[in-house]
């Protein structure tokens, strides 16, 4: 039996925005991001290993989130740090044995907002 992912590890608090559709008051409906709630993330760039296995499925991977294995993140969701980044999760993965579930994500620059270092 393995054991789960300890809360020392994570060490960042992101709060989680999911697409909603909410009414637009005309009898219509429309999609914007809620926030749902917060999670305690450990946050990586991914290996070069990752990078290429992305890149061989067409798509891109910025960046890589653990969290607790019952996180309520899902494909779609966006985490955003207290410091303004964001992050758009591709897809999640839980591994065989229930220890921790990852978030591949995208990193998403804000129109006007500059490239950090």
């Amino acid at each position: 039996m393995t054991i789960p992912i300890g809360a020392h590890e994570l060490r960042e608090t992101l709060t989680v925005w999911r697409p909603t559709s909410v009414s637009d008051g005309q009898g219509g409906t429309t999609t914007t991001p809620m926030q749902v709630g917060s999670v305690r993330a450990k946050v990586s760039q991914p290996s070069a290993t990752e990078q290429i296995e992305a890149q061989q499925a067409g798509t891109s991977l910025a960046m890589t989130a653990h969290l607790r294995p019952d996180a309520d993140v899902r494909r779609g969701d966006e985490l955003r740090r207290p410091d303004g980044d964001r992050l758009r999760v591709k897809y999640t993965i839980h591994p065989s044995e229930p220890e921790y579930l990852r978030a591949d994500c995208e990193q998403i620059q804000i129109e006007g907002q500059r490239e950090l270092p």
